[in-house]
């Protein structure tokens, strides 16, 4: 692959224009080179498509019941993945969970947050880079330690 310069000013200026929009996805073309820029969790395998009912039980049999309601098990964190309230990650980087070691951290499991409240920083190219709730109500779950690496879409937190 050719060494292709970034303009990253550009490339931070597009993601916030992604933000503004609410785009998932932009591509642009310079010539014969070729940007694009993606956001939004991984997609994943469609789910399992639960049985219909009988239409015609036999009369005065009870009805089977349907299968039990399933939640999603907090140490399986990719079952989280299509939650409205995922926090995932916007880039790849090192993932702090405090503004500076030994501080508090920005949230713990049950505290209330707002929409836009910084959780995380997370550090690329030596820039740190606030990740901002994407609405309000109360942090469910956390699935990331402080100073761990993280994958674009990588599941972070769980907002109920």
């Amino acid at each position: 692959m050719p060494n292709f310069p970034v303009d990253e000013p550009l490339l931070r200026r597009l993601a916030e224009l992604m933000n503004e929009t609410d785009l998932a996805e932009l591509e642009l073309t310079f010539g014969r080179r070729s940007v694009r820029l993606a956001r939004g969790v991984r997609p994943s395998a469609p789910a399992p498509l639960d049985p219909l009912p009988d239409p015609d039980p036999v009369p005065g049999e009870p009805a089977a019941p349907g299968p039990a309601p399933s939640s999603p098990d907090p140490d399986r964190p990719e079952e989280f993945a299509n939650h409205l309230g995922a926090v995932t990650s916007p880039m790849v980087g090192t993932l702090y969970v405090a503004a500076a070691q030994g501080a508090e951290p920005f949230i713990k499991v049950g505290d209330e947050v707002g929409e836009g409240d910084q959780l995380f920083i997370i550090e690329a190219m030596k820039t740190m880079n606030a990740v901002l709730a994407h609405r309000g109500g109360t942090v469910a779950q956390i699935f990331v330690e402080n100073a761990t690496p993280v994958e674009f879409g990588a599941l972070l937190a769980i907002i109920e």
